[in-house]
């Protein structure tokens, strides 16, 4: 009996492993491949970001006391700082000045980590035996898992023109990132 019970508990964590890393794969695919693709992200990736952290954030907020959670909901804040500092420093009108790299770094970091340490804390609150039954060996495969996606992503968004043509971009409401392989003509 008590090796059945061991074995749903390992499945059950196998499950919730999958579905974290599969939404977190999901969830930094995109950016990662603009990055490399067109050297930027796009305002509605970092808007998607920004409003998954605040989204996170309130809900952090909302949880029940008794658990420390400052350190998350300042995490969660970091896209909401980014957006300021984006004001801030465009306010200066100087685009060539050190500020403006530390914010594009920033936006970098929000672009890439931002979704999933969202997704990581809300799974967290969510499903609170995550942190007690899921161990650290299994946290660094999701960690690793993800980062591997992020940089696939980054290397496929680099190499692009390999594989998909600007027809394809144009056609997906993109823009063509430049590199782009024309489409071949169609033949009659």
């Amino acid at each position: 009996m008590a090796a059945t019970h061991e074995a749903r508990r390992t499945d059950a964590r196998s499950r919730i492993t999958g579905v974290i890393v599969v939404g977190m794969s999901v969830a930094v695919w995109w950016p990662a491949f603009t990055l490399g693709a067109w050297g930027d992200f796009f305002f509605d990736q970092m808007l998607t970001v920004w409003a998954a952290a605040t989204g996170a954030f309130i809900v952090v907020l909302i949880q029940p006391r008794g658990r420390p959670r400052v350190w998350r909901a300042l995490a969660l804040l970091i896209p909401s700082l980014w957006l300021v500092l984006q004001f801030v420093v465009s306010d200066t009108g100087n685009d060539d000045n050190f500020a403006v790299g530390l914010v594009t770094l920033l936006g970098i970091g929000v672009g890439i980590l931002g979704v999933p340490a969202a997704i990581w804390v809300l799974v967290r609150m969510i499903w609170p035996e995550f942190a007690e039954d899921i161990s650290w060996p299994r946290r660094l495969v999701v960690i690793g898992a993800v980062l591997a996606i992020a940089v696939a992503s980054f290397l496929l968004g680099v190499n692009q023109s390999k594989f998909l043509t600007c027809q394809d971009f144009t056609i997906s409401g993109n823009s063509e990132p430049s590199g782009c392989t024309p489409a071949p003509p169609d033949e009659p």
